[in-house]
């Protein structure tokens, strides 16, 4: 199985929320994507955080100039991951702003999103989270993807010398 990493950046972490950019990598086939979402393609997605903003540096003009519309982007995230499992380290907020892109076109996404669970031990877990800590992640999504990509990798190859 190809395993393919996933992280989205959004609008705030309020409840109003939204994505804005979205990137996926799959290190086995070197397929991957990242884009800007336009926030003014859905109506209703008013809500912004300066603090949000600040963290990873997109201010709503780029993604207004920049970004595709939601539906655009709901069509790509679906054709090129049909039937995969994307994997992040922050299922409980990717997976919220994954559903509410979808929900807010009225399109069902064709892939499922899991956690690291799926794919580490509970004990690698634990070790790719003291990793992760020590990374500096730049709140950019397709960095953030790398930084993921780099940490499980290391605890991979721990779990491989230890075998």
């Amino acid at each position: 199985m190809d395993i393919i990493y996933m992280d989205l950046e959004a609008s705030g972490l309020g409840a109003e929320s939204y994505p804005i950019e979205v990137a996926w990598k799959c290190p086995a086939t070197g397929l991957s994507d990242n884009f800007f979402i336009n926030p003014d393609s859905i109506s209703h997605w008013r809500y912004w955080d300066e603090f949000a903003e600040e963290l990873h540096g997109l201010d709503r003009e780029r993604l207004v100039t920049e970004g595709i519309s939601a539906e655009a982007a709901c069509q790509r995230l679906n054709e090129a991951l049909k039937g995969k499992t994307l994997i992040s380290d922050a299922l409980e907020f990717d997976s919220f702003w994954m559903r509410r892109l979808f929900k807010a076109v009225g399109v069902s996404s064709e892939f499922t999103m899991a956690g690291l669970e799926a794919i580490l031990s509970a004990e690698r877990l634990i070790q790719y989270r003291f990793i992760a800590r020590s990374q500096f992640r730049r709140h950019r999504a397709m960095q953030d993807v790398d930084d993921l990509i780099l940490a499980v990798e290391a605890v991979s190859v721990e779990q491989t010398e230890d075998s």
